[in-house]
C-alpha cells in the first residue's frame, strides 16, 4: 500500500504537469539538445534524473556503462561502468536520486533463458561501479524488449517487449531478490516495436514509443488512450518525460535529442490514476483542498 506521504509527494510533482498538459493536442517538436559525446552512437534508453541531468546508453554491442549528460550543452559530464560486460542493454528507466535502472533485456535471437536488470549509480566524473544484478524470466519462454518503465510511487518495474505487431506487458515482483530468479507476470499488451517508454509523474498512464509514433496507455489496466506521430529521427529509440514535455531520441553519432509536447489526454489519464484517486479522498478527509 503506497503511504500518505509518498502521495502527497507524488502531488508535488505531478501538479505542474498535470495542470499543463491538460490544455491543448500536441504541438510542434523543438530542439533540445545534441549529443556530442562521439562514444554515444546508438542512444538506445534515456532517463531525465534531474533538470540538469540525462542519461543515455548505447543499445548492442557496448560495455556495460553509461552516459551522464548535460542537456543544456549535449556533453557527457559523467562515465559510468561496470563488469562482467551486459549481454545486450536496450532500455534505462529511473531508480531514485543519482541511480537508473539498466535493462540488459535484448534478445533478438530469443535465445535467452533470463535477462537483467541492475541499479547503477550516476553523476559527474568517472565512476567503475559493482551493481548488484537481478534476473527475470518470462512465464512463457523468451522474449525481446526494448523498454523498461518503473512506476513513479510503488517503484514496480514492468518490461515492455519488442513484437512486430503486438508486444506485452510484464511486471516485476515488487520486490526484487538477487538471491533466486524474479518470475515476471503478463500484464497487458503494448503496440507493436516498442523501442522504450516512461510513466507519467502521477503513475495513471505509461507513453510508449516505437520509431514513428507515440502510444498513451492507461495504468494499470494498460488500455490505449491516444496515439500520436512523432517527430521524424534517424532510428527513433528513447523517450523521457521532462517537465510537461517528451524528450525523445536517436540512433546515430551526434545525434539531436528533440522537445515533443504531450496531447491534453495525457493529463487527465494522469489524473484517473488509483494513486490520484486515494490522495483525493485523503485530502477530502483531512479538509486540505487539492
Amino acid at each position: 500500500m503506497v503511504d500518505g506521504r509518498r502521495l502527497a509527494i507524488g502531488a508535488c510533482v505531478a501538479l505542474p504537469f498535470l495542470l499543463g498538459a491538460a490544455a491543448g493536442a500536441p504541438g510542434p517538436a523543438e530542439p533540445a539538445f545534441r549529443f556530442t559525446d562521439p562514444d554515444v552512437v546508438e542512444s538506445s534508453g534515456l532517463v531525465v534524473v534531474d533538470p540538469d541531468l540525462v542519461v543515455t546508453t548505447n543499445d548492442s554491442g557496448d560495455s556495460g556503462r553509461v552516459f551522464s549528460v548535460d542537456p543544456g550543452t549535449g556533453g557527457t559530464v559523467g562515465v559510468t561502468s561496470w563488469t562482467p560486460p551486459p549481454v545486450d542493454v536496450e532500455a534505462l528507466a529511473p531508480a531514485g536520486p543519482g541511480r537508473v535502472w539498466v535493462g540488459d533485456i535484448g534478445d533478438n535471437q530469443h535465445v535467452r533463458r533470463s535477462v537483467e536488470v541492475l541499479r547503477v549509480p550516476v553523476g559527474p566524473g568517472r565512476t567503475t561501479a559493482s551493481p548488484e544484478a537481478y534476473e527475470l524470466a518470462y512465464p512463457d519462454g523468451a522474449r525481446d524488449a526494448e523498454a523498461l518503465v518503473r512506476h513513479p510511487l510503488t517503484g514496480q518495474l514492468f518490461v515492455i517487449t519488442k513484437d512486430v505487431f503486438a508486444g506485452a506487458v510484464y511486471a516485476a515482483p515488487v520486490r526484487l531478490r538477487t538471491d533466486r530468479v524474479n518470475r515476471l507476470v503478463e500484464v497487458g499488451e503494448a503496440p507493436g516495436i516498442v523501442t522504450d517508454a516512461t510513466f507519467l509523474p502521477g503513475g495513471g498512464g505509461v507513453v510508449m514509443r516505437t520509431y514513428s509514433h507515440a502510444h498513451l496507455a492507461a495504468f494499470p489496466s494498460w488500455e490505449p488512450v491516444a496515439s500520436w506521430e512523432l517527430p521524424q529521427q534517424e532510428q527513433g529509440e528513447g523517450i523521457a518525460l521532462s517537465g510537461r514535455d517528451l524528450l525523445v531520441s536517436s540512433e546515430g553519432v551526434r545525434a539531436p535529442v528533440l522537445r515533443a509536447p504531450l496531447p491534453a489526454a495525457a493529463g487527465a489519464t494522469d489524473l484517473r490514476s488509483p494513486a490520484w484517486t486515494a490522495l483525493r479522498w485523503l485530502a477530502t478527509a483531512s479538509g486540505v483542498p487539492l
